[in-house]
This record gives C-alpha cells, structure tokens and sequence, in this order.
C-alpha cells in the first residue's frame, strides 16, 4: 500500500513538472509559417513567380520575394539608394526586376536575404535534410540546428538568432501580402 502511495506521489511530481515547466532547447513558433503559407497561396491564385513592395517602416526599405512553386520561396528586403525607380517598376509590376536590384544593388549592410527552402516558413532546425538559411548585413545563419559550428556561445544565443530572422521574415511577408491583396 505504502508503494502504491510513493508511485502515485512520484507520478504527479513528474505529471506537474512536465506541465509546468518550459521544456530545455523547446524550439520557438515560426511567426513566418503562417504568412508563408497565406502569401504562397496568394502568388498560386495570381499565377505570380515574383511579387515587391514598399515597406511602410523606412522611405527607402522594399521588400521582394522569388518563388518557386511547391519548391522555395527567396524574400530580399533592403534599403535603395533611388526610391522612385523602385516605387515605379513595382507599379510597373516589374517585380523580378526589383527583386535583382535589391539583391544586387542594395545599399551596403542593409540587405537581408532569405531563403525558405521548402516555402513553408523559417525552421530553426533541418527538416529532411533540408535547412533554411538567412544572410543579414554581415551575419550570415544557417538553421540546421548546430549552434556551435556557428560559433555561438549557447543555444540560447543561436535561438535568438534564430527568433530575430523569423521576426523580420515576418514583417517582410506582411508586406508582401499587402500587395499581393492589391493585384
């Protein structure tokens, strides 16, 4: 009887703590998966492979996005020296257009580039193999999940990183279905 007591205490000790506390190294929720999946099904309606727009944060910040239809989904966003020009071909829908020029031609050390290998938002861990990956300024991070390769200080630090990318994948998107929505 006494046994049967101790297990059963033990049991909800452990039931209490599973529940209650944060799980160690528990990975982050993508802000960008679902923004992914809205802006893809928009570009599928639209029958579009590319898409830009002005983001509304900075007189000189645009946004732009490649996609490769059930395969990948590529988003620049990057100040621009000449503003107009970029505000004309996106009226111009000139999208991939914009999409080169701000991959290439960004001012220095603003351009963030990434790259969502399966279209389906950022993941800080490989998925099949597959990882995303997100160039910013000088700081370039591959999310497969191994931190120290990556010279980080913990995993603490690499899921910082890893939340920082997400948010700005986030904002990117936003802005991208924002003009989708106008087309």
């Amino acid at each position: 009887m006494r046994s049967m007591v101790a297990r059963s205490v033990v049991l909800a000790v452990a039931f209490l703590l599973f529940a209650l506390l944060p799980a160690v190294g528990q990975e982050p929720e993508s802000k960008s998966t679902p923004l992914v999946k809205e802006l893809t099904q928009l570009l599928d309606a639209k029958k579009l492979e590319a898409i830009a727009a002005k983001d509304p944060s900075a007189p000189d910040l645009f946004v732009a996005a490649l996609y490769y239809p059930g395969s990948q989904l590529m988003v620049v966003s990057a100040r621009y020296l000449v503003p107009p020009m970029l505000v004309e071909k996106i009226a111009k829908k000139e999208f991939l257009e914009v999409y080169t020029d701000l991959s290439s031609a960004a001012i220095e050390g603003s351009r963030t580039l990434v790259m969502d290998i399966v279209a389906d938002g950022l993941k800080p861990k490989k998925d099949d193999g597959r990882f995303d990956t997100c160039d910013s300024g000088a700081k370039n991070w591959v999310f497969d999940g191994d931190w120290k390769k990556q010279k980080l200080a913990s995993e603490d630090d690499y899921l910082k990183a890893y939340a920082a990318a997400d948010a700005a994948y986030a904002k990117a998107l936003t802005a991208l279905i924002a003009q989708a929505k106008k087309l």
